[in-house]
């Protein structure tokens, strides 16, 4: 005996479609209100509609298991097991849930090379705390980080850049619980005007002004200034100008005078070049800390060159 017919037309009772065979196929939309319902239309195609009191969509394998959930009312899809993708996930919106991605699955190997030094602006991913948020961090927070733990090393604070005809060069980078001592590097500074001197002065107000007074500094007599190197050549063709390093021994200090150390080579004359080493002090103000310096010539601006500052880590 043969089947009447294996293809039906069922409406009513929640349904309205085709059952052929082994198939059934829904011919309209599903409802917010729907138990249960699947669906169809045109441009959705097969649409599978729930409303549990916990799952609205529940996908299970065949030992009855929960493989994939999506929760009572939202649009969040729950996967028991992994994910497996072969193709390419694009348009930016995968959402990974935060510490869900292990350390030994990060490959950084195929990424592209910055092709250019590291800046204080770079970024980088840090664990707050070990075991706290991954956060964000620049570079400028790794180098302070690595001048607390290079006991005794030397760590750049800030450079004057390429002098062109400045009037002075100030430095305020001073900071006592970083520091103890401060080296500046100067590089070929030039004056303006021929034989000048290249002088330098300090400030306990963070460089809102300078000290100024005769008597306050002390090299073989009490000045208004510091003498880091005297007749500078700055004629015609002497273009070396000044090198070399001027100290600045714990600024901070209160209990006395303040000291520092010069020591430079310049050029005096076209070809004609000498070699200094000269003691400084600073016998103001011996209460008060130093936290600012100022380098100028004793006429005439600074034409070239340039300055910078280091400090000497005090731990």
């Amino acid at each position: 005996m043969t089947k009447a017919r294996d293809t039906a037309n069922i409406v009513g009772g929640g349904f309205s479609g085709t059952i052929a065979g082994a198939t059934m196929e829904p011919t309209g939309d599903t409802a917010a209100g729907d138990n249960a319902a699947i669906g169809f239309t045109a441009a959705e195609g097969l649409i599978l509609t729930g409303q549990g009191s916990t799952n609205d969509v529940t996908i299970k394998n065949d030992a009855d298991a929960d493989v994939i959930e999506i929760p009572t009312g939202t649009v969040n899809v729950t996967m028991a097991g992994t994910l497996g993708v072969t193709g390419v996930i694009t348009g930016g919106g995968l959402v990974v849930p935060d510490g869900s991605i292990a350390v030994v699955d990060l490959d950084i190997d195929g990424g592209t090379d910055i092709g250019a030094a590291l800046v204080d602006a770079d970024l980088m991913i840090v664990d707050d705390g070990a075991g706290g948020t991954n956060r964000k961090a620049t570079m400028a927070r790794l180098a302070t980080y690595m001048g607390t733990k290079i006991g005794g090393g030397m760590e750049f604070i800030s450079s004057s850049g390429a002098i062109s005809n400045a009037a002075s060069v100030a430095f305020t980078g001073f900071d006592a619980s970083k520091y103890d001592s401060y080296k500046f590097y100067l590089l070929n500074v030039v004056p303006a005007t021929d034989n000048a001197n290249l002088l330098s002065r300090v400030s306990i107000n963070g460089g809102s002004s300078y000290d100024t007074t005769n008597g306050s500094y002390y090299t073989s007599q009490n000045y208004a200034h510091m003498e880091v190197r005297t007749s500078i050549g700055g004629a015609s063709g002497e273009t070396t100008g000044v090198s070399g390093t001027f100290t600045a021994f714990n600024p901070a200090y209160t209990g006395g005078y303040r000291l520092f150390l010069a020591e430079v080579v310049n050029e005096s004359t076209s070809a004609n070049y000498e070699h200094e080493v000269d003691a400084k002090a600073y016998k103001a103000n011996e209460g008060t800390a130093i936290n600012a310096m100022q380098f100028f010539m004793s006429s005439g601006n600074i034409e070239s060159g340039e300055i910078t500052m280091f400090g000497i880590v005090n731990s």
